[in-house]
């Protein structure tokens, strides 16, 4: 990302893939993401090129595509941005912008956008702190959920509070070497 190499699409969603199966799946960091896995409802949309503001058009493109399908075909999209907003400050300044976009667009009460970055930093935490690695994959990715579907599984999950606390756990008792040894960065399906 950094190094101006452009990242195809294929491998922008391959590596999207396998970091969803061995690290949010396979450690259990959002306890929903299997059912949609499993069903293959999950939509893997890849954004190439480098400005932000066609990534701003793309993620209401996707928007729209997303609400025009039944649940039961695509449920949710993970608009991956491998080429673009690689410094996490500027892409934390961007979902803000996005979130508005998507609220401008009518997409309030209807769509919830979560957000995932190689960089990613929670407030008040350090960089290299492993935790931070609960929000982090291969590259830039805006995820559009169905706000009746998240209801659904909190509502199904017995203490959905607890996933937070369950997965800096997690990451803690992992350690930094443990999640790079899951080899879930860019470039990681080959």
């Amino acid at each position: 990302m950094s190094t101006g190499a452009t990242i195809s699409a294929m491998q922008a969603s391959a590596d999207t893939r396998r970091w969803l199966e061995v690290a949010v799946i396979g450690l259990n960091l959002c306890p929903f993401a299997k059912a949609v896995h499993v069903r293959q409802q999950i939509h893997y949309d890849v954004y190439l090129a480098s400005d932000a503001e066609g990534l701003l058009d793309a993620l209401l493109d996707a928007a729209q595509e997303l609400a025009a399908c039944e649940p039961s075909e695509r449920d949710t999209t993970l608009l991956i941005a491998p080429n673009t907003l690689a410094d996490f400050l500027d892409f934390n300044d961007f979902v803000v912008r996005a979130e508005r976009g998507l609220a401008r667009a009518g997409f309030e009460g209807q769509l919830q956008l979560a957000n995932f970055h190689p960089r990613y930093q929670f407030a008040g935490t350090d960089i290299d702190d492993v935790t931070n690695a609960t929000n982090r994959s291969p590259y830039p990715t805006l995820h559009l959920l169905r706000e009746d579907s998240v209801s659904r599984a909190v509502d199904a999950f017995p203490d959905a509070e607890a996933i937070f606390g369950h997965n800096i756990q997690t990451l803690e008792a992992l350690g930094a070497a443990g999640w790079e040894a899951l080899n879930v960065g860019p470039g990681s399906a080959r």
